[in-house]
Formats: C-alpha cells, sequence, structure tokens
C-alpha cells in the first residue's frame, strides 16, 4: 500500500486566495474531527478572515462543502494516476488504482463518504453539484482508459457502442472497492493491519471474475454523477 499522504500535502489549494483558503480549512477540520459538523464561522476563524468572509464565495454550507469533495475528487484521481506509474500492464494499473482507492477512503473517512454518500445530493431531484460532478468523472476517466487498454483481459475500444460493457465493468469494479473500503473503514472487516492482504485478495478475484465475464448495464443506466441532465 502507498504511504498516507495529508491533506495539506496533497492539495493543491495555496493561501493568498480566500476561496483556496477556506477550502483548505474544510479539509482540516474534516480530516482532524471526521465530521462534517463544523461552522463557516469556524473555518473563518482558522483562515485567519473574518467570520463573514466565507460568504463572499459559498452562499451556504454546501456549496463550501461541494468544493471540498471536488477537491477531494481531484486528490484521489491523482493519487490513483500516481499509483500506476511504472506499472507494465492495464490490469496491473487497475489494480494499482484500486489500491490507492481504498486506502485513501479507510485513511480519511469522513471526505470519503462526503464524496460518495448523499450527503451532497439535491433534495428536489438528487442531483449532485456541477463542481463536484465534473471532478468525479475525471477521476473516472482514469479507469475507463485502464479497462479499454485491455484491463479486463482484451482491449474493449472507448466508443459509444461500448459505453455499456465498460459502465458494466466500472459497476462491478466500483461497488467491490466502494463495499470494502466502508467495511474495513467501520472496522466491520478486519484486523487494520489486514488490509493490504484483504484489499489484494478481493480485488484480484474480481477482475477474474471481470475477465471472464462482463455484465452490460441496461438501457438507460449511468455508473458515476452524470455531468449532464
Amino acid at each position: 500500500m502507498t504511504q498516507n499522504i495529508s491533506a495539506t500535502e496533497q492539495r493543491r489549494y495555496h493561501h493568498g486566495d480566500l476561496h483556496r483558503a477556506i477550502v483548505e480549512a474544510a479539509l482540516d477540520v474534516l480530516s482532524e474531527a471526521q465530521s462534517t459538523e463544523f461552522s463557516l464561522r469556524e473555518l473563518a476563524r482558522r483562515a485567519g478572515v473574518s467570520h463573514n468572509a466565507p460568504y463572499k464565495h459559498f452562499a451556504d454550507k454546501r456549496e463550501l462543502l461541494a468544493a471540498v469533495s471536488a477537491v477531494g475528487f481531484e486528490l484521489l484521481a491523482k493519487r490513483m494516476a500516481e499509483a500506476t506509474r511504472e506499472r507494465d500492464s492495464p490490469r496491473r494499473r487497475l489494480a494499482a488504482m484500486a489500491r490507492a482507492y481504498v486506502w485513501a477512503g479507510v485513511n480519511n473517512p469522513a471526505l470519503y463518504r462526503l464524496m460518495f454518500g448523499g450527503y451532497l445530493a439535491g433534495q428536489d431531484d438528487g442531483r449532485r453539484p456541477m463542481v463536484e460532478r465534473t471532478a468525479a468523472y475525471n477521476m473516472k476517466a482514469l479507469i475507463v482508459e485502464a479497462i479499454s487498454d485491455g484491463a479486463l483481459g482484451r482491449p474493449i475500444a472507448d466508443t459509444e457502442s461500448n459505453t455499456r460493457t465498460i459502465d458494466g465493468a466500472i459497476l462491478v469494479f466500483w461497488s467491490q472497492m466502494h463495499g470494502l473500503t466502508l467495511l474495513l473503514a467501520d472496522r466491520l472487516v478486519g484486523p487494520g493491519d489486514k488490509i493490504e492482504e484483504l484489499t489484494e485478495n478481493v480485488l484480484q478475484g474480481m477482475l477474474d471474475g471481470l475477465v471472464n465475464s462482463i455484465p452490460v448495464v441496461p438501457e438507460g443506466v449511468w455508473v458515476g454523477p452524470p455531468l449532464a441532465g
């Protein structure tokens, strides 16, 4: 497994920009407290600005957390991409991304739940904020690339005619990794020093199964937050 990297070390944001400073403060509080139960006033204090300053950039807390979630997806995509360096095959690249995904979720469950839970889903239409959807889509593209290159035993061109097949593979991959991440984070599976071995066993079994059979998702089904609609 890769070493855990703090939000401060990973993110591209820096002080000198109020929007970025507030997002940084939120990432730090989320990581430390493992809870979204914090106020914009607290974030302003940590960022060293007036308590009204956050409202110049964020209409409310949900809008702020959407920005935080988007950064979370950017960081996760970066971590997944870095994990694939010097991997000599598409399958090894996909496996490395899966390990990075699980490790990131287990090490910061609150950020993971913000990114993949229902907190940011709109109450009326269920849609998530666009800034978050765009970042999530970019992360998904890394997995699509590995599958297209042959991670599941044969190349599958990333074309419209293959969308339902690729999404079917991603649905299985994501379901397995998401479920394992939550089980490990909630300590329903353990012990902690077996995370790497557990992840590897589940991962290889899942990949072997997809090599033999990829379920095609039904027409009209979307996998991952859609950019439109």
